[in-house]
């Protein structure tokens, strides 16, 4: 039993390295029961279990006649994302108001000159997406924009909390732009701070944006 079990456990660590490592994306169908056989060399019975662990982690969706489909690349994400599923959108705002002030602030400090390169970068990617009015293409450059700012903090846990809240702020981004188009900040005054390393500018800018969000001052 122990051998088994640290045999299922085993190939439970290779499906999900293969998924957190990017080789099977979210959103794809990994390969059916048989080729698991043989591509990773252990019985139809392991595979088995090691898919349905996966399953119950929220990793993995079985979809009735189709196969098996990568959910998520985070046991955390999809944990956080069920219990997040039907959160109030104030209450992402607030969530990213806390990571992401701290997140401009220390970007300020810690930007180093490949990350204000992809700032300026992703900023103009943005612009040009809003003054196309491109929702898709609005959404998409927008959370590009608050990741790379979020890296050039420099702070893994950091980074880890955000990545793993990054659907929920995906459609928060989605909802804010939906019903608010044409009161989304330009955040050339943010990037511009981050990049000059005006921490306080930076704070003020991320704070401002936010509370607006939130109808404060």
């Amino acid at each position: 039993m122990t051998r088994r079990t640290g045999l299922i456990d085993s190939t439970v660590q290779e499906l999900r390295s293969r998924i957190t490592s990017g080789e099977w994306s979210v959103g794809t169908r990994i390969p059916p029961e048989p080729q698991l056989v043989a591509l990773l060399g252990v019985g139809r019975n392991t595979v088995r279990e090691a898919v349905q662990s996966l399953v119950h982690s929220g990793l993995l969706e079985r979809r009735q006649g189709s196969g098996t489909y990568v959910l998520s690349s985070s046991e955390m994400a999809a944990t956080m994302g069920r219990q997040i599923a039907e959160a109030r959108q104030r209450d992402v705002v607030e969530v990213r108001r806390a990571l992401e002030v701290e997140a401009a602030r220390l970007a300020s400090r810690r930007r180093t000159a490949l990350d204000a390169s992809a700032l300026l970068d992703r900023r103009d990617e943005r612009s040009a997406a809003y003054h196309a009015a491109d929702l898709e293409r609005m959404v998409s450059t927008d959370l590009a924009l608050h990741r790379t700012i979020v890296r050039a903090a420099g702070n893994p846990v950091l980074v880890s909390l955000y990545e793993n809240l990054i659907d929920a702020i995906g459609e928060n981004i989605r909802f804010n732009f939906v019903t608010d188009y044409h009161g989304q900040s330009a955040h050339d005054g943010l990037i511009d701070a981050i990049v000059a390393g005006d921490e306080d500018r930076a704070v003020e800018e991320t704070h401002h944006y936010l509370s607006a969000l939130l109808g404060e001052p």
